[in-house]
C-alpha cells in the first residue's frame, strides 16, 4: 500500500479503508468469518478501519473489537455517532447529552480506550454545530478521541462547521466521509474542493455505488435476490443507472479490467480522495477488491468515463445520502395557499 496523509492530521492511512457495515446481523453474522476478513485486510496493508455504532446496533463494533485484540496500536480506528441506538428519542443525534453517552458505548464495544477518528454520521438540523464541536473538543482533551470528522455533510455545513470552530476556538472536523463513485460524482463540484481547501481527509463510501458497479446488475435482467436490492431497490432498478452501467462495461473491457476494478481505480484517481471505503461481506469479495489495488487508469480511460457520466453530476439519486429537510418537507417549500400569488 502507498500510504496517504489523512488531511493535515499527520496520520498516514492506506488508500483502501476497510468498512465494517456488513459485519453483524445486517449481512454477515458469523463473527469468526468477519474477524478473518479484517485480519486479511490488515495483512494486506490496510491500516484504517471504519465502523459506526448503529451498524447492526453495535454488533459491528463488537466484531471489530474482537478482531483488533493484539493489533490495536497499528490500526487507525474510526467510528461514527448519530443514528438511533434505541427507542428513546435522546439515544440519537449530535447533542452533548447523547455523544457523551454514545462514545462510552463505542469504546466498550471496541475494547479500546480511545478512538482515532470519531465522526458525526449525518447532520443534525435541530442541534447547533457549536454544541457538537464543543463536546467533541472535550472528548479530545480527555484523550478518548484523537481526531474528529463529519460524514455526508453538504458543502454549506462543512463550511459552517469550520467557521464555528475557528470563531469559538473549538476542535474542527479534520475529515469528511461522502458518497463517491462513477455514478455519483456531485461531490467533485464543491465537497472535495472544500476538503482540499480546509486540509480535510476524504474517506469516500460506496465507490461501487451499492454494488451497481460490480456488473452484477444488468439492464433487462431480473435483479438478484440480495440485501442491497431489498434496501436500495429504487436505486438498483433505476433505468438511468443501468443504462450508465451498460455503457461503462465496454470501457472496462477496453482497459482490460473488470467493472469493479475500473470503478475502484476511478475513485483512487481523484487528488481529493484520501481513502475509498471497501465494504466486503465475504472473503472472496475482499480478495477481488484487493486484486485491483495496483490498477491505474490513464487519461484516455478517464475521458471516456467523463463522456458517460459528466464530472460533478449524479446519474440518479444516491440511496442513503443526506437530504435536507428543506427538500424532504414540502411545507418548507410552499407558502400558505393565500400567499402564493404576486398580486
Amino acid at each position: 500500500m502507498q500510504y496517504r496523509n489523512l488531511g493535515r492530521t499527520g496520520i498516514k492511512v492506506s488508500p483502501y479503508c476497510l468498512g465494517a457495515m456488513m459485519f453483524g446481523g445486517l449481512a454477515n453474522s458469523d463473527h469468526d468469518d468477519c474477524v478473518r476478513i479484517i485480519h486479511k485486510a490488515l495483512d494486506a496493508g490496510i491500516n484504517i478501519l471504519d465502523t459506526a455504532d448503529r451498524y447492526s446496533q453495535g454488533e459491528s463494533e463488537e466484531i471489530v473489537g474482537k478482531a483488533l485484540k493484539g493489533r490495536r496500536d497499528k490500526v487507525v480506528l474510526a467510528t461514527k455517532v448519530h443514528g438511533p441506538m434505541g427507542q428513546d428519542q435522546n439515544q440519537q443525534g449530535s447533542s452533548r447529552r447523547w455523544i457523551t453517552q454514545a462514545v462510552e458505548g463505542s469504546l466498550r464495544r471496541l475494547q479500546t480506550d480511545h478512538i482515532d477518528l470519531y465522526q458525526i454520521h449525518r447532520p443534525s438540523p435541530d442541534t447547533d454545530v457549536e454544541e457538537t464541536l464543543s463536546v467533541l473538543t472535550d472528548l479530545m482533551r480527555a484523550g478518548k478521541v484523537r481526531a474528529i470528522g463529519s460524514s455526508t455533510f453538504p458543502a454549506s455545513e462543512i463550511v459552517e462547521a469550520q467557521w464555528v470552530a475557528e470563531r469559538r476556538g473549538l476542535a474542527r472536523f479534520r475529515t469528511e466521509q461522502p458518497p463517491y463513485s462513477i455514478l455519483n460524482r456531485s461531490i467533485e463540484g464543491e465537497v472535495l474542493p472544500l476538503c482540499q481547501t480546509y486540509g480535510m481527509g476524504a474517506l469516500v463510501w460506496s465507490p461501487l455505488a451499492k454494488g451497481l458497479l460490480t456488473g452484477r446488475y444488468r439492464k433487462g435482467e431480473a435483479l438478484p435476490d440480495s440485501l442491497r436490492v431489498k434496501v436500495f431497490a429504487k436505486q438498483m432498478s433505476d433505468e438511468r443507472n443501468l443504462d450508465a452501467v451498460e455503457r461503462l462495461i465496454p470501457v472496462a473491457q477496453a482497459a482490460g479490467l473488470s467493472l469493479t476494478h475500473l470503478a475502484m481505480a476511478f475513485v483512487m484517481a481523484h487528488p481529493g480522495v484520501t481513502s475509498a471505503i471497501l465494504g466486503p461481506r465475504t472473503m472472496p469479495q475482499l480478495d477481488d477488491l484487493l486484486a485491483g489495488a495496483e490498477v491505474r487508469l490513464d487519461d484516455e480511460t478517464l475521458d471516456r468515463i467523463d463522456t458517460i457520466v459528466a464530472p460533478g453530476t449524479n446519474v440518479a439519486p444516491v440511496g442513503g445520502a443526506y437530504e435536507p429537510q428543506a427538500v424532504l418537507d414540502a411545507t418548507l417549500r410552499r407558502r400558505p395557499l393565500i400567499e402564493r400569488r404576486a398580486a
